[in-house]
């Protein structure tokens, strides 16, 4: 079993799940709270949870504290975007379970495309 979709499984929505896994495998102190309105696409469809979770985790590791300052975390985020848009066609929940693509599939696709967003930029 993979981290991200067991603690998926475990009852953590998708995003919650992103969060725990990464504190886990990062040693990060992310709080896992931040994730709990992003579960079933924020509540409504719209934005996967588990993409939301991770353009979070990219803003905590590589955001700016300064509008003066270059802007990575964004630069990330549309490379994880267009990562899973490429893949799937959509970023969207109702659109990813419309066409069978399970929370846990899209949560680890996610975790993996996050890990390697960051491994590229370290």
């Amino acid at each position: 079993m993979k981290k991200a979709s067991g603690y998926h499984k475990q009852g953590y929505n998708c995003g919650e799940a992103m969060i725990k896994a990464f504190n886990e495998d990062n040693n990060t102190k992310i709080p896992v709270a931040l994730g709990s309105g992003m579960g079933s696409g924020f509540t409504v469809g719209s934005v996967c949870g588990a993409v939301g979770a991770a353009t979070v985790i990219l803003g905590y590791l590589k955001g700016r504290e300064d509008k003066e300052d270059l802007n990575i975390a964004r630069q990330n985020t549309k490379e994880l975007m267009t990562m899973v848009r490429e893949k799937y066609g959509s970023e969207l929940c109702k659109d990813l379970k419309k066409n069978g693509i399970s929370c846990e599939e899209i949560v680890e696709y996610t975790y993996e495309s996050l890990n390697e967003i960051l491994q590229e930029n370290k």
